[in-house]
C-alpha cells in the first residue's frame, strides 16, 4: 500500500506487524487497496461510486461512510468475501447480478471466511441480498435488505440466505420485498433475533435445519410468516406475525421443538398471486401443525384469524397448553378422530367463546371445552354440504351429541379451559 492510495494511520503495533487505518481510498482504488492491504488493516472509503465486483482475500475492515456507494453494474457479486476476521460496515451495496444458479449476491460469504461480520450496510438486491455459504460464525446485524420488486417475486432471492451454517447470529436486520426473508438450510446452531421482514413469499423460512433459535423476529404483509419445514429441536420463541396471508406459523415434518410466548393476529386468506382472488381452502390460520410431533407448543396467542390452530396429518403428541386463542372464527380445525388432551397439570387453553362456569373461582373452567363436532368434521370433509349449515338435520344431530356425550366422536379436549387469558411473557418476566 502506498500514500498515493490514501492517507494511512498506524492503530497499533504491539510486537506484530502494524494494523494501518487507510483514510481517503476513493473510487478507482478500492481494487488495488483491498490487493496492497495487510491482515488487519482498516479501509475508510471516501464517499463516491465504486463500480465492480470486489473480493477480499484477507482479514481487514472495510468501512463506508455517507455516500459510499459499491455498484455491480448489474452483473454478478459486487462483494465477494473470502477470508476470515472480516469485517464490513456502513455501505450501500447494489446492482448486483440477478442468476440465481450462479448465487448472485449483493454479499457472497465464501466457506472459509468465518467470523465475518456485516453491519450496517444497506443492500438492494437483484439477486439474493446476503449469501453465507457454509462459513462459520457469521454476525449479520443492523442491515436493510430490499429486494428488487419489479422481479416476479418467485423469481427474486432470498434476502439473507444461510446454507450449511454453524454458529451465525442474524439479528435486527430489516428484510423486505425478497422471495424469502430469512432462508436456512442445513444450518444448525444458528440464532435469528428481532429481524422484521415484510412483503416477501415468507419472512422465515426452515429447511432441514436443527437446533436454532428464532426470537423476538415480527413479520408482516408476508405470504406465510414462519415456515418452518422438516427441522428439529428448533426455539422459536416471541416472535410475531400480523396481517400476513394463509399462515402466520406453519410447522411442517417439525420435531422436538418448542413455540413459546409468539402472537398470530388478523392473519388473512390466501389469495392467488396478482389479484385479490381467495385460494380455494386458503383460509388464513394463525398456526398449522402438519405431520409435526413432540412440540412443546404454549403461551401463544393465536387471534383474530380464520382459524387459531389447524392440525393435521398425523400431528400427534404434542403438548398444547395456556395458549389464548381470542375471536378466531373456527378456534380449532382438527378431522381426526384420536383423542387429544389440549391441557397438562391441571392448566388448560384460554379460549374466548368458551361458555363454562368456575365455581370455585380456581380460574379454572369447570366443564372441558371440545371445540369440534362430527358436524363440523363432516363440513370439512364435504364442504358442499354447507348448505345445510341451519337445517333441521344439523340441528337434531347436535343436540343428540349434547345429550348423549357417548355418541360424540373423540378429537381435541381441554379438560382445563382457562377462565382468563394466560399472562404473557413479558408479564411473567
Amino acid at each position: 500500500m502506498t500514500p498515493k492510495t490514501g492517507l494511512l494511520v498506524l492503530l497499533l503495533h504491539v510486537g506484530l506487524a502494524p494494523i494501518w487505518a487507510i483514510a481517503g481510498v476513493q473510487p478507482g482504488e478500492l481494487a488495488d487497496a483491498l490487493e496492497n492491504a495487510n491482515e488487519g488493516d482498516v479501509l475508510e472509503l471516501d464517499p463516491g461510486l465504486y463500480t465492480g465486483n470486489f473480493r477480499i482475500d484477507k482479514p481487514l475492515t472495510l468501512k463506508g461512510s455517507p455516500g459510499t456507494i459499491i455498484d455491480g453494474d448489474r452483473e454478478g457479486t459486487p462483494l465477494t468475501i473470502k477470508a476470515p476476521d472480516v469485517s464490513v460496515r456502513g455501505l450501500l451495496i447494489r446492482n448486483g447480478g440477478k442468476n440465481l444458479t450462479n448465487h448472485d449476491a449483493a454479499v457472497f460469504i465464501a466457506n472459509a471466511a468465518e467470523n465475518a461480520h456485516v453491519q450496517g450496510n444497506r443492500i438492494k438486491a437483484r439477486g439474493f441480498g446476503i449469501w453465507i455459504d457454509g462459513a462459520a460464525d457469521a454476525l449479520v446485524e443492523r442491515n436493510r435488505v430490499t429486494g428488487d420488486d419489479s422481479i416476479r417475486s418467485q423469481d427474486r432471492g432470498n434476502g439473507i440466505h444461510l446454507h450449511n451454517v454453524t454458529g451465525a447470529m442474524i439479528r435486527d436486520n430489516t428484510v423486505c420485498e425478497a422471495r424469502d426473508g430469512i432462508y436456512i438450510n442445513v444450518s444448525h446452531n444458528n440464532t435469528l433475533a428481532s429481524n422484521r421482514l415484510c412483503d416477501q413469499r415468507y419472512g422465515i423460512h426452515y429447511m432441514y435445519s436443527n437446533n436454532n433459535t428464532i426470537r423476538r423476529n415480527q413479520s408482516w404483509g408476508n405470504r406465510t410468516g414462519y415456515a418452518l419445514m422438516q427441522s428439529k429441536q428448533l426455539k422459536v420463541i416471541e416472535n410475531r406475525a400480523e396481517n400476513d396471508q394463509g399462515y402466520g406459523f406453519l410447522l411442517n415434518y417439525v420435531t422436538q421443538s418448542t413455540l413459546r410466548g409468539n402472537v398470530a393476529l388478523n392473519i388473512q386468506a390466501s389469495t392467488t398471486p396478482g389479484s385479490e382472488t381467495d385460494i380455494e381452502g386458503g383460509e388464513g390460520k394463525a398456526l398449522f401443525i402438519y405431520n409435526s410431533q413432540q412440540n412443546r407448543i404454549h403461551n401463544n396467542q393465536l387471534a383474530r384469524t380464520a382459524i387459531g390452530i389447524h392440525m393435521t396429518a398425523g400431528s400427534e403428541d404434542n403438548e398444547i397448553h395456556e395458549n389464548s386463542l381470542i375471536s378466531n372464527r373456527t378456534q380449532v380445525k382438527y378431522v381426526s378422530t384420536r383423542a387429544q388432551e389440549w391441557s397438562k397439570d391441571g392448566r388448560g387453553n384460554y379460549w374466548s367463546d368458551y361458555m363454562g362456569w368456575d365455581i370455585n373461582g380456581d380460574g379454572i373452567g369447570d366443564a372441558p371445552y371440545e371445540p369440534n363436532d362430527a358436524v363440523d368434521r363432516i363440513l370439512w370433509t364435504y364442504p358442499t354440504s354447507r348448505v345445510l349449515m341451519n337445517s333441521p338435520a344439523v340441528e337434531l344431530m347436535r343436540w343428540v351429541q349434547s345429550a348423549f356425550p357417548i355418541l360424540k366422536p373423540r378429537g381435541v379436549k381441554d379438560s382445563h379451559p382457562l377462565m382468563r387469558p394466560p399472562k404473557t411473557l413479558e408479564e411473567q418476566s
